[in-house]
């Protein structure tokens, strides 16, 4: 029986959290022994990975690179510790020498980097495939022996500042990166060129006995009652990438065109002080209403009249993949990628980034009715959880 190694984070709520599930969810176990290594044991969706799974013990020093410097050192972690001060120097040298302005990933890519001589090995065991399945990927490139290894792309290279020279060397440790789509692809061989012949496209898997379940496990209308306003829902991080502080004066503008709107966020991040305070400025207090963390989202799917995904950047959005498969109309702004998330006019609409253009087009949408039921019935004819994707990692392994 051959054996798989998938290495990730932990198994927090997000998107690419609920594509791991996918992926765990559709490895036959009869055939393939499949082992899980997580640097933190956390998160909501732990009790959701499959019994079927070999999870293995977390180790004090992968689960110390969440926690700060000053609590390594308590644990007694000092090699992790000065690891991790020696990285955070060198990301801020690295981005002073760049010129690279706002927001990037140097100092997470460093502090895996400059660690990465103190951990142990995860595993004792040889494999036929390690897969990393977040960036950064330096621990599974030295840190598992295996046959073949296989890394993950979840995000839109077009929009991250990274370190081009150091993350390339990351990459080339391994035998093939798996891509989410095509729109994802492009904009990463724009960074790496010379990665070209080691991509495999392999679209995100999706929980589908999870998602059913978790569906009729309750129901939102207390939280999203059905007072005859258009519920709207978007679910995802509250960062930048997801312009849910955008969200306030979009539903502004719907609302003085007449469109009986309620917004409705489900999530978490450092951006919710900035969507708060933006609710306040355009005195939308009874109409975006910010439901927080949830554990399990899909009765809000269920309760939505609308999902809307108004992000300013994406990589392929699972959320929108899911309210898709909760065949719910569906509308995202024209991020760079959007076209690999749905089909313009078909089971979604795409409509502009520009706040009045966009609220202008949301607005025409949530009132025409003949085109949302059209895109509800377009669902039913897609396979959004996509299960057959496993085949192209076994293939990869009989290579």
């Amino acid at each position: 029986m051959k054996k798989i190694l998938i290495f990730s984070h932990a198994m927090e709520i997000g998107g690419a959290e609920k594509a791991l599930l996918g992926l765990l969810e559709a490895i036959d176990t009869t055939k393939y022994e499949a082992d899980l290594f997580l640097m933190r044991h956390t998160g909501e969706l732990m009790k959701e990975i499959p019994e079927k799974i070999n999870l293995l013990p977390e180790n004090p020093r992968y689960a110390s690179m969440a926690v700060g410097v000053a609590e390594v050192i308590k644990r007694g972690q000092l090699a992790v510790a000065l690891g991790r001060l020696v990285g955070k120097q060198m990301a801020k040298k690295r981005i002073h020498d760049l010129g690279l302005q706002g927001d990037n990933i140097v100092p997470l890519e460093y502090s895996h980097k400059y660690t990465r001589r103190f951990m142990p090995m995860i595993s004792e065991k040889t494999y036929d495939l390690a897969i990393s399945f977040l960036t950064p990927h330096y621990y599974v490139s030295e840190k598992v022996r295996a046959e073949k290894k296989l890394c993950w792309i979840h995000t839109d290279y077009a929009n991250v500042a990274l370190d081009v020279d150091s993350e390339l060397k990351m990459w080339e440790r391994y035998d093939a990166i798996a891509s989410i789509s095509d729109a994802v692809t492009d904009s990463f061989l724009q960074v790496f060129p010379s990665l070209s012949n080691r991509i495999i496209p392999i679209e995100n898997i999706m929980p589908r006995d999870y998602i059913r379940a978790q569906a009729d496990a309750f129901s939102a209308l207390e939280e999203m009652p059905a007072d005859g306003s258009i519920r709207v829902l978007s679910i995802g991080r509250f960062s930048h990438a997801k312009n849910f502080d955008s969200v306030p004066c979009i539903c502004r503008k719907i609302r003085e065109a007449g469109v009986n709107i309620h917004w409705y966020l489900i999530g978490y991040g450092g951006d919710e002080a900035l969507i708060r305070r933006r609710i306040a400025e355009e005195r939308m207090e009874g109409y975006v209403t910010i439901l927080g963390k949830k554990e399990n989202p899909y009765p809000y799917y269920k309760a939505c009249d609308v999902y809307a995904q108004p992000s300013r950047y994406e990589g392929k959005c699972v959320s929108v993949v899911e309210a898709q498969m909760m065949h719910k109309p569906v509308v995202i702004s024209a991020y760079a990628t959007a076209g690999s998330n749905l089909r313009d006019g078909i089971d979604g609409l795409i409509v502009p980034q520009e706040l009045d253009e966009c609220a202008r087009a949301m607005a025409a949408f949530l009132t025409d009715r003949e085109l949302q039921n059209r895109l509800i019935e377009n669902t039913r004819r897609f396979d959004y959880a996509k299960t057959n994707e496993i085949q192209k990692i076994y293939r990869l392994m009989e290579q």
